[in-house]
Parts: structure tokens; C-alpha cells; sequence
């Protein structure tokens, strides 16, 4: 959710702070600010409501420093204002800290510091750290005493950078449930809540574990735990390209990254196809042949469209395979104190790696002997270090808070393991070299499909003027249906929901009418005939239907249909899905929603 920033080096801090929130812009925030110190000590600190260009234009001239610290914040505790917005000072405005995450006993410590003269200015529970590392930096204290002690009175989670205008050679960071990247630069260092912010400044990165602080200089860093003991962590590559940031002259990043998906299938698919023996490769996850015949049950746990990309999979793995599959939200499964099996497969699906309901759901898992693959997109990040083995999608860097390449990165992905699983089953050598054609021809096929853009752009405007919308497909097409939903919803703000299409009848019927569209997943399969009866249904009672077909559907059961290519049909889905991501884009823009950055929600939720 929020975002964070640091530099230290022998430049001016605040360039890098603003141009590195700029770039964690995506995801989510209502307010920013900036604090740095000079050599000789002392803060300047701006901070406001708004966006990172009211910051900057809010940052006066002789603004500078070589030690700063910056954030993005989006709204937990307290409103959107100039007072909550961080970076938050101790009453002597010696200490500076930014903090993502929610500090659970923050109400318990405020009214003892209060009892102990502590003057509050703002309703954030990080305020509290402020006061508390304040309360600890005595005389002669180093910073990383303070903090650890500091930290050692916290419930909750973090992840912050804390400047001390006493010791304006280091900043302080740690991680316990939020992600803090250290940039390891020429004499300069940086700090991260992502590498987006860090890429074009170095390609060294260290990522921090749970419960590790690092002291960060010019010259180099330390890493340590909250009892002090010395940790070794050595940097690794990013291999992300700058140019991946940029909206490349595409109107929002959102429709770039859409434009994207025939390259970041291709990524995803590169290495793993064995002609040969008609499978896929997939040395990560670190089960042998053997191993993966004793699975007798695949369990799925994603958020949001990690979830409906866990269904698609759920039923891959299953039709190839024959291995019962299921897929559930993640940010259920720890609550309902779930039984772990010894011969059940958990897979954890994540974006950014960092989803921290995703991540609590892994923790649990593991806690309970249990073995889990990681399906990410961010390499080094929280849940490929949790996870015994998994698969990297390498779709590359997502901008747009509403996924899309990542999400059918995710699904091909599930396809590869779904081929594995079924050649070392039962899946016939001739099934398997059909799946294998039908992957490789994926990327033309979603060509071929966003050259189609200009006719669901004109749909998308004409739909986006109803208050709501239905989406339906059967087995297969449901999945598809529920993102579908989810991508109108998130961007574009109509209402939507999605059904079975065999559910109609049994309730939603009633909802059909002229004002409200339905849209209707008609691949060219075993349940066509069945699909056409539903969109007889909606007719009779004068709904308007957009189909999404491999055919064109009787003139009198669609008002309008827009063609996709046919694909296998345990692959239909991924090509299914395509035109709803490019109908949920332009009705955003028709109803002129902000498409990249869409109300109250976040690219990467790192709070529960």
C-alpha cells in the first residue's frame, strides 16, 4: 500500500525522494512527504494531502540534504490530511520516521508516552514510533540501539526508515511483515519499499527477512536482528529494465500492460516446453517424479485476481491431471484454522510476492508442516523466500494497480504445472503434445485478439453508460466471468457481478431487464448448446447480452459478440478473458475514472 523512499550518499536527497515516490505512485496512496538532514545535522520536513506533484511543488528551492527519508500514505489511521501524513517527528523534531504497516498496541504505548509528556499531532498510530525511538535515543545512544529497543515494545507490522538529525550519517530501517529493499550504489545508498523506486539508480538490491534491521550508510550497510546479532546479506541483480516504468507512449499503463501479454506469455512459456515428451520443465519446484505422485489434492490461495487465477488453475490441474484441485481466498484460510494435509500440494499465488494476507496464509502453512509453491512475479520478494519451490512468471513489472499480464502470466503458469502434473499422471503423451501446441500459439492468438480493440473500445463506451452489468460462463468460462467483473468493477467503478451461467435460473433471473447487460462467455465447446438455452432465457425476458464467442452466436441471442480465436479447450479460458480486459479499460476511460491509480485501492496490499 503506502510507499517508501530513503537516500544517503553525497548528493542532494530530495531529486531521488520525489522522483522515487513518483514512481510508487501506483500503488495507492492520499498523501506524501519528505524529510532530509544536512551534514551537519538538523531536519527539514514537508508533507501533504495530495498527490507527489503537490508534494514537490509544496518543496521550497533550498530544500536539500544528503540524508532523507520519503512516503506515500494511504490512510489507516486517520484521515487524508497534512498532519497524518508522514514523515512523523518526536516534539523535539529530532527523529523522522516513514512506516508502512499498522502498529497493533499503538493506543496502549500513545497513553503511556502521553503520560510521560509526549505531545501528539496527528491521529497515526506512527507517530508513536517517533516518540517511542525518541524515548530511546539518549545521549550517546546509536540510532540501531534505539530503534531495536523501540521495536522490541511494538505489536504489529512494519516497515520503516527512521532519521536521526543527530546522526545524519545513517538511516535506520526494518522489516516485520512490509517490504524494505536496500539499493546498493556507488558511495550512495538507497531504501525501498520496491525496486520500481530503485531501478534507475542501481541494479543491487538486498531485500530484507521478518525481524531484520539494517543500519544504512553512504559507504556501504549492516544488517542485523532486533537482539543485535549480525546478519550476511548479500546483494542480488534486478534484471527489470527502467524502461519498464514508462508508460511508452501508451495513454495508461494499464493498456500498455495489456499490449504487453503476447511478450510476457512468451517469458513465461521460454524453457519450460519439452517437445519431446510433450510436458513442461519445471525445475523450481523442487519435487521430483516421484514426490508429485504421492499429491493427492492441489490447494490454491490467491487475493482478489490471484484468487480467480487460482480457479482457472484449479481446473487445469484437475482436467489434466485428474488431481482433486481447489482454489480459496487466502485472506479466509488462516481464520478458519484449516486441516494441513501431508499429501496436499499448497500453492500461494501472488503478484508483487509481498500480499500479506497471501504471505500469513504461506506462514501458517509452513508453521504446520505443511508444503507450499510460491506463483510470483517478483523475484527475491517475501513469498518465493517463504515458499519450498515455485514458478517466477517473469511477465515483468506491473504499473497498473489492476492486474492484468501478471494475471495471465499466472494462468499460463498453472497450465505448465497442470501439463506436468498430467504427463507424470495419467495425461497421454498425445494430450500432452496438444496442450504443448496450443501454449506455443498463445501469444499470436492474444495478437490477433488486441487487434480488435477498436470495436470493444465502441462497445465498452456504449455499456459503460449502465448502472451495472452481469457476467456468466460455465465451468471453464466462470472463472473468467468473476475477473471480468472484478476488472469492471475496480477500474471503472459500474457494478457487476458474476454467475455461473447454470445459476441464473436458480435466483439471478430476476435481476434480467433491458437496463441491465449481460455479458456471456460462449466458447465453442462441449456446453455450447447449453450456453445458447441460458442466452434464450435472458432474451425472453428482453436482457441485452454481449457475447464474447468463437462463433457468432444466432443473431436474435446477442446484440452484440465480439470473436476470439479457439485455443484447446483447457486453454479457451486465457484467450476468453482477453477482450473483458480491454472492455473493462476502455469503459474507464469513457466514464474518465483515473484507470492507473482507481479509488481506495493498492497494487500491493501489505496490511491485513
Amino acid at each position: 500500500m503506502c510507499g517508501i523512499v530513503a537516500y544517503i550518499g553525497p548528493k542532494d536527497a530530495t531529486p531521488f525522494l520525489l522522483e522515487g515516490l513518483q514512481r510508487l505512485e501506483y500503488r495507492g496512496y492520499d498523501s506524501a512527504g519528505v524529510a532530509v538532514s544536512g551534514r551537519t545535522g538538523g531536519l527539514k520536513t514537508r508533507k501533504v494531502k495530495g498527490r507527489v506533484a503537490d508534494l514537490a511543488a509544496a518543496v521550497p528551492a533550498r530544500f536539500k540534504g544528503t540524508t532523507g527519508i520519503g512516503h506515500t500514505r494511504w490512510a489507516t489511521h486517520g484521515v487524508p490530511s497534512d498532519a497524518n501524513a508522514h514523515p512523523h517527528l518526536d516534539n523535539a523534531e529530532r527523529i523522522a520516521v516513514v512506516h508502512n504497516g499498522i502498529i497493533e498496541n499503538a493506543d496502549e504505548l500513545r497513553a503511556k508516552l502521553t503520560a510521560d509528556g509526549a505531545v501528539f499531532l496527528s491521529e497515526t498510530d506512527t507517530e508513536v514510533l517517533a516518540h517511542l525511538i525518541a524515548a530511546h535515543a539518549t545521549e550517546g545512544t546509536d540510532l540501531e540501539d534505539a530503534v531495536r529497543a523501540a521495536l522490541g515494545k511494538v505489536v504489529g507490522t512494519y516497515g520503516i526508515a527512521v532519521l536521526d538529525a543527530e546522526q545524519p550519517d545513517r538511516i535506520v530501517v526494518a522489516r516485520n511483515g512490509s517490504p524494505i529493499v536496500l539499493g546498493v550504489g556507488e558511495k550512495e545508498m538507497f531504501v525501498a519499499s520496491d525496486v520500481s523506486a530503485l531501478v534507475r539508480y542501481t541494479r543491487q538490491v538486498v531485500h530484507l527477512e521478518d525481524g531484520e534491521l539494517a543500519t544504512v550508510r553512504a559507504d556501504g550497510f549492516r544488517t542485523f536482528t532486533e537482539d543485535a546479532r549480525t546478519t550476511h546479506r548479500q546483494p542480488s541483480t534486478v534484471d527489470w529494465e527502467i524502461d519498464s516504468y514508462d508508460t511508452a507512449g501508451y495513454e495508461h499503463f494499464l493498456l500498455k500492460e495489456i499490449h504487453e501479454q503476447p511478450g510476457s506469455v512468451e517469458r513465461t512459456l521460454s524453457g519450460r516446453l519439452d517437445e519431446r515428451f510433450a510436458t513442461a520443465h519445471l525445475g523450481g519446484l523442487n519435487l521430483d517424479a516421484r514426490e508429485l505422485r504421492e499429491i493427492r489434492r492441489v490447494k490454491i490461495l490467491g487475493c482478489g485476481s490471484a484468487y480467480y487465477a487460482g480457479e482457472m488453475g484449479a481446473q487445469l490441474i484437475e482436467e489434466l491431471s485428474r488431481i482433486p484441485a481447489h482454489s480459496e481466498p487466502a485472506s479466509e484460510f488462516r481464520y478458519r484454522n484449516p486441516v494441513i494435509e501431508a499429501d496436499t500440494l499448497y500453492v500461494a499465488v501472488s503478484q508483487s510476492g509481498e500480499t500479506y494476507d497471501t504471505l500469513a496464509a504461506v506462514q501458517e502453512i509452513k508453521r504446520k508442516g505443511g508444503r507450499v509453491l510460491g506463483v510470483v512475479n517478483t523475484v527475491g520478494s517475501a513469498i518465493a523466500r517463504e515458499c519450498d519451490g515455485g514458478i517466477y512468471l517473469h511477465a515483468g513489472p506491473e504499473i497498473s494497480v489492476a492486474s492484468t499480464k501478471a494475471f495471465t502470466s499466472t494462468v499460463v503458469a498453472f497450465a505448465l504445472l497442470a501439463l506436468h502434473f498430467g504427463r507424470i499422471h495419467d495425461l497421454s503423451p498425445a494430450d500432452g503434445r496438444r496442450i504443448v501446441a496450443g501454449l506455443k500459439a498463445l501469444p499470436g492468438q492474444i495478437r490477433e485478439i488486441l487487434e480488435n480493440d477498436g470495436q470493444i473500445a465502441e462497445l465498452a463506451a456504449e455499456y459503460a453508460k449502465c448502472e451495472g452489468m452481469m457476467f456468466i460462463g460455465r465451468v471453464r468460462g466462470f472463472p473468467v466471468a468473476r475477473e471480468g467483473a472484478q476488472k469492471l468493477k475496480e477500474i471503472s467503478y459500474v457494478h457487476a457481478e458474476a454467475y455461473p451461467a447454470s445459476e441464473l435460473k436458480h435466483g439471478p433471473l430476476a435481476l434480467i431487464n433491458p437496463e441491465l447487460p449481460t455479458v456471456a462467455l460462449v466458447p465453442d465447446d462441449e456446453l455450447l448448446d447449453k450456453n445458447l438455452t441460458t442466452l434464450g432465457e435472458i432474451k425472453a425476458r428482453s436482457g441485452r447480452v454481449l457475447a464474447i464467442a468463437h462463433r457468432t452466436p444466432e443473431t436474435k441471442l446477442a446484440d452484440h459478440c465480439v470473436l476470439v480465436p479457439k485455443s484447446e479447450p483447457e486453454l479457451d479460458p486465457l484467450l476468453l478473458n482477453i477482450p473483458l480486459q480491454l472492455f473493462a479499460y476502455h469503459a474507464a476511460v469513457a466514464l474518465g475514472r483515473d484507470v492507473d491509480k482507481p479509488r481506495n485501492l493498492a497494487k500491493s496490499v501489505t496490511v491485513e
